[in-house]
């Protein structure tokens, strides 16, 4: 199979089609594929909120830095 001729093929027949159902389900393949490129839409919402917690604190200046943290949380490792 050549890809580049096939997708020529696709791309003629596509701009044939006059169903808009056809065309929301291409649209719907193309942004399920792009967001896969993304890691940022392949994680759990949870995890998403976790991190926008964490960038808050971080801008918050709620944070310490190693050797502080060695010294607040060394007794608990």
């Amino acid at each position: 199979m050549n890809i580049q001729v096939e997708k020529l093929k696709i791309i003629a027949w596509i701009t044939k089609v006059q169903d808009v159902s056809i065309i929301e389900n291409i649209i719907s393949i193309k942004k399920k594929f792009s967001k896969e490129s993304d890691w940022w839409n392949n994680i759990s919402e949870a995890e998403r909120l976790s991190i926008e917690q964490g960038e808050k604190n971080i801008s918050e200046g709620k944070v310490h830095n190693q050797s502080e943290a060695k010294k607040i949380y060394g007794k608990y490792l």
